[in-house]
């Protein structure tokens, strides 16, 4: 037997080296997809190679696949917890993918053993999240019950990992707000941090009983997989005595303990705060019934005959040896059996089961194929778990709803499917925008066509049609003067392209073609060659406009360009906001602004900094939306400026797009 145990690892051995050799081989080819499969079918065999382990990382990054590259990094890491490198890797994924606590936790670590990147990234998480501890706390000792005062500052301090200052803030938000059940479950992590076992559980029960869905689960995760204890009921109930379920589930264990005294004492607390739980009063009654207090017993007993629940109703007249209803069950109606699958179609759905709300949901479907609501949410459903087939078959029959809401969701979720798998998609923006700098107003649009090609995922040719105009064409300070200055291309600009498909939000772009001017110029010719190319770096966290959260953003958009027709010029651009969405169609929000070029023109060199606002309202389609700002800008070169270097400028303009 250890002769075969022997050989069978062999060959395991032997068959993972093999597929790790043909990873390799796909790896050069590029061909990302085949390697990655390999790499985890051989380090299924030998999971503690970091070596294969760590190329599987940096694989998944080229496709996108960011998370998974972290979480590969992080085994590496521990496997190998010398290798720096990996070590940074990790802890710059784990910061992109919002888990900063543990990015600050590795940066810190390696400064420690004096790594200099590590000490700039830690210094760049921590700064901000030092001053803004300091001035929460300058804000509480002026108005120490101020709820989003503790609240951001106990999440600070979690950030942090200063667990002693999050605990006594996050425990002081829950009691000014306790129906904020999540704070429980912060609380409960903060205690753990500092091994406060004890309190961490009261903490996470508490919230895993009576609070809304997600938190719920987010607190049983981590509870003990063990039941709790009485006593830890009692210090969850202590800390949240007016949860109802949470008393009502230690009751039960009391009775389950023959501790009959202890569990009347909280069924009566429970009928005192919620008389409409005729369960708890049943309860209470059976229990004074039992040890033969009938004058108590009877008047609970009865609201239970008087109310609703026909089936605990009939337990009470067993109890009190009393002729049970004589009723007929009918059976279920189809309607009643649609709202059941609906609702539990949707729990599962709020839970991210979804899977349990997919079978719901065809149940329900099944009872009453005209619901119009179950086709959209089949539709969603599905999409979630990547059926896009499916799910455009549903949304497809959902788009017919009677329903206007329904219909119009259902439709743009087709489209926006459709065209995902459409051969070729073609997309048209337009900015029109007025300046009150230049007096003037300015027009940038493009209409493209990418073609999808199946043995080229990454990269999209694309058709493209351009302007860049303006309605005076020439500043009238040099309109009559012998070297006019214009105020934009002036042009209309065709060409053919090459794109790569954004990856975590970095994309590069090349395109030939020409450009036609429709004014007549003296500093160009009419019709000339034009190619451009560049890369384009986008980040987005918060709230976006149109969501129905609101709350801080941050936007920024970053673009290298080559333009050829600006004598070879290379710009470098970069738009940068942050704000808040105080409403889900008004975003307020200050901006930074940084333009440079290579060949230090003085009109392509100025920082821009000022306030504004997006918007949007009824009437309008939600791909519109309207910008104002106020902007204060300086030009770094200021050589054959014909200006002053410092200007003002109020620029209001529409921004559209759709995509067919």
């Amino acid at each position: 037997m250890k002769g075969t145990s022997a050989l069978l690892a062999a060959c395991a051995l032997i068959a993972a080296d093999s597929s790790l050799d043909r990873a390799y081989t796909e790896l050069r080819a590029k061909n990302y997809d085949a390697a990655i499969a390999l790499f985890r079918e051989g380090l299924r065999v030998e999971p503690a190679r970091t070596g294969p382990r760590k190329d599987l990382a940096y694989t998944l990054l080229k496709t996108g696949e960011t998370e998974q590259a972290r979480d590969e990094f992080v085994r590496v890491m521990r496997d190998d917890p010398a290798d720096t490198h990996v070590a940074l890797e990790f802890a710059f994924l784990a910061y992109e993918t919002r888990q900063p606590v543990e990015a600050r936790h590795v940066f810190d670590r390696l400064r420690r053993a004096g790594n200099p990147t590590a000490e700039q990234a830690f210094q760049n998480i921590e700064r901000p999240l030092a001053d803004g501890s300091a001035r929460w706390q300058r804000a509480l000792a002026q108005e120490p019950n101020n709820f989003s005062g503790h609240e951001e500052l106990a999440k600070l301090a979690a950030l942090r990992e200063d667990n002693e200052l999050a605990a006594v803030h996050f425990l002081k938000a829950w009691q000014l707000k306790p129906a904020y059940r999540q704070l429980l479950v912060d609380l409960g992590r903060a205690y753990q941090g500092l091994g406060r076992a004890e309190d961490a559980t009261a903490a996470l029960l508490a919230a895993s009983r009576g609070a809304e869905p997600r938190t719920a689960e987010l607190a049983r995760e981590l509870l003990p997989a063990r039941y709790p204890y009485v006593y830890e009921f009692q210090k969850a109930l202590a800390l949240d005595p007016a949860n109802h379920e949470l008393r009502r589930e230690l009751a039960y264990l009391h009775l389950q303990m023959d501790a009959k005294a202890d569990a009347e004492l909280h069924f009566a607390q429970i009928v005192r705060s919620q008389p409409d739980d005729l369960l708890s009063t049943a309860q209470l009654g059976f229990l004074k019934l039992g040890r033969k207090d009938n004058a108590a017993a009877m008047p609970l007993l009865d609201r239970v005959l008087k109310g609703d629940d026909d089936d605990l109703a009939d337990r009470v007249r067993v109890a009190l040896k009393l002729p049970q209803t004589l009723r007929r069950r009918p059976e279920t109606p189809r309607a009643e059996v649609t709202v059941a699958a609906k609702t539990l179609a949707m729990r599962s759905y709020e839970k991210g089961y979804l899977k349990d709300a997919l079978k719901y949901l065809t149940i329900a479907h099944e009872s009453d194929p005209l619901d119009f609501e179950v086709m959209l949410k089949l539709g969603w459903t599905n999409n979630i778990l990547k059926n896009d087939g499916e799910a455009a078959r549903w949304f497809n029959l959902a788009r017919r709803a009677p329903d206007d809401t329904i219909a119009r969701e259902a439709s743009r979720a087709f489209k926006n499917i459709a065209a995902a798998h459409e051969p070729v998609s073609t997309t048209f923006w337009i900015l029109p925008m007025f300046s009150s700098r230049w007096q003037n107003a300015f027009a940038y649009s493009q209409l493209k066509s990418e073609i999808r090609i199946a043995s080229m995922p990454l990269l999209k040719p694309y058709f493209s049609a351009r302007l860049l105009g303006d309605a005076r064409g020439i500043e009238r300070s040099h309109a009559t003067t012998g070297n006019p200055q214009y105020l934009s291309e002036s042009s209309t600009i065709v060409g053919v392209g090459l794109a790569t498909v954004p990856i975590s939000g970095v994309s590069a772009w090349f395109e030939a073609g020409t450009a036609m001017s429709y004014l007549s110029r003296r500093d160009t010719a009419r019709v000339q060659p034009d190619f451009r190319g560049g890369l384009i770096v986008t980040r987005f966290y918060g709230a976006p406009l149109g969501a129905s959260a609101t709350g801080r953003f941050f936007e920024t958009t970053n673009d290298a360009v080559f333009v050829s027709r600006f004598a070879n010029d290379l710009l470098l651009v970069s738009q940068n906001r942050i704000g808040k969405t105080v409403h889900p169609n008004l975003q307020l929000f200050t901006s930074l602004n940084f333009t440079v070029d290579a060949r230090r023109e003085y009109w392509a060199n100025f920082g821009e900094a000022g306030g504004g606002l997006r918007t949007r309202w009824t009437g309008l389609p939600s791909n519109v939306h309207f910008t104002l700002q106020v902007l204060r800008g300086a030009h770094f070169i200021n050589r054959f400026n014909p200006r002053r270097p410092n200007y003002f400028d109020v620029r209001a303009g529409f921004w559209y797009a759709i995509t067919r």
